[in-house]
């Protein structure tokens, strides 16, 4: 989906799996190109460390407080943009909270019956209320890496989570985004990419990010 007006200003969302390097594009992208970041709300989650240490304990009212605010921050963006300011680049959606975090806590057990029904049926309300992104740019990254990743960056609750979780939500990640088709794509390998440090990288990712006419 593409705006209307190619004036507009752009709602660019980032996704990709834990440690792929979504904040770091998102700050990076303000400071390339002046968009207006919206940052994952992952530091004010009072389930989140309960969750990793019990997760099915945890999984409902975590992952309720997470499509709540990423609703929340949806709707935000959506209002700036009808404000025609800058563009605007999200750090994850709400898409990825249901269908992919929450879809791998249903399958491996914990989030099921009446609680998976409930949260389905919340996400499906809020999703239908929702403008999708201009363009999503979905991170790849290999589990090695992210585990590098995951234990440089030291979040204390995140360094005891084992290779299998995160490769089941790398599966659950490639699938989703397979089938994804709201809004135009982008796909950066980021094991290769390095649009941090290396030059080349960097001028290839903002040319693809360039709006015709700019």
């Amino acid at each position: 989906m593409t705006p209307t007006d190619p004036t507009a200003p752009r709602v660019i969302a980032v996704t990709g799996n834990m440690g792929a390097g979504k904040s770091s594009l998102v700050a990076f992208l303000q400071a390339q190109l002046g968009m207006v970041p919206f940052f994952e709300p992952h530091d004010d989650n009072p389930y989140l460390e309960d969750f990793y240490g019990d997760m099915r304990r945890y999984a409902l009212s975590s992952q309720l407080f997470f499509l709540i605010r990423r609703y929340r921050i949806h709707k935000d963006i959506e209002v700036r943009a009808r404000e025609r300011g800058q563009d605007i680049v999200q750090d994850r959606t709400i898409y990825e909270d249901a269908e992919v975090f929450a879809a791998h806590l249903h399958a491996a057990g914990h989030l099921v019956g009446r609680d998976w029904d409930m949260y389905q049926d919340l996400y499906r309300t809020l999703r239908g209320e929702l403008r999708p992104p201009d363009l999503m740019i979905y991170l790849r990254c290999s589990v090695p890496v992210l585990v590098k990743r995951i234990k440089k960056r030291g979040r204390s609750f995140e360094q005891k989570l084992p290779k299998t979780y995160l490769q089941k939500l790398h599966d659950l990640y490639e699938e989703w985004f397979a089938k994804y088709a709201d809004s135009e794509t982008i796909v950066i390998d980021t094991d290769r990419v390095d649009y941090l440090e290396d030059l080349f990288d960097r001028e290839e990712l903002l040319l693809r990010l360039k709006r015709p006419g700019r």
